[in-house]
């Protein structure tokens, strides 16, 4: 794994040993950015299931201001710190070792405004891609917000969260990259 474009590219990262996380690979990471926006001008990213850092560290790297990284397991809070220190974000970045909802509820009580959410749940916790809607419903995302849902294949995500609908999806082998942004509803009066 590593950085693919930006400020840190090249850089490499620690991957999580072992079968409790499943990074995404550099292949993918570079064509999410390449639908999303190869570049960024500030902004705020929460990465919410982060394992090793890796999608919020390549925001960064490829201009966002600041990132919030959510994640439970130990073992890949571990190397996510040592990836963003290895980077030298540790300035431009908030890390949690907190359970994604517990999270979530937290952000909505915060002054905080996303800009670019990641969710990349592990596969058999479907559930979690609820905290999408929560996010949304609680105005915690801009207008100009992208949210980007990695999932399996088996999981069938709605065609939209509240205003914020499905614009992109990609598929590689079992995994679906599925992109969310702001769409004014039809007839809604100016």
């Amino acid at each position: 794994m590593r950085v693919v474009a930006g400020d840190r590219k090249g850089m490499p990262l620690k991957a999580i040993a072992g079968s409790t996380t499943r990074p995404t690979t550099d292949k993918v990471k570079e064509s999410i950015f390449n639908i999303i926006g190869p570049f960024f001008d500030g902004g705020t990213v929460v990465d919410l299931f982060a394992g090793s850092g890796g999608l919020g560290i390549e925001t960064l790297s490829r201009g966002a201001a600041h990132a919030l990284f959510i994640e439970k397991d130990s073992r890949a809070f571990q190397v996510l710190q040592e990836n963003i220190k290895k980077c030298r974000y540790e300035d431009s970045s908030e890390l949690f070792r907190v359970d994604a909802t517990r999270a979530v509820k937290a952000l909505i009580k915060r002054d905080i405004v996303i800009d670019y959410l990641f969710v990349d749940p592990p596969y058999h916790k479907k559930e979690y891609y609820e905290l999408v809607e929560t996010l949304v419903e609680s105005g915690k995302l801009s207008e100009q917000a992208i949210i980007m849902c990695e999932h399996s294949t088996e999981v069938t995500l709605p065609e939209n969260y509240g205003v914020y609908r499905l614009v992109r999806q990609e598929t590689y082998g079992s995994t679906i990259i599925s992109i969310y942004r702001y769409e004014e509803e039809e007839g809604a009066i100016e």
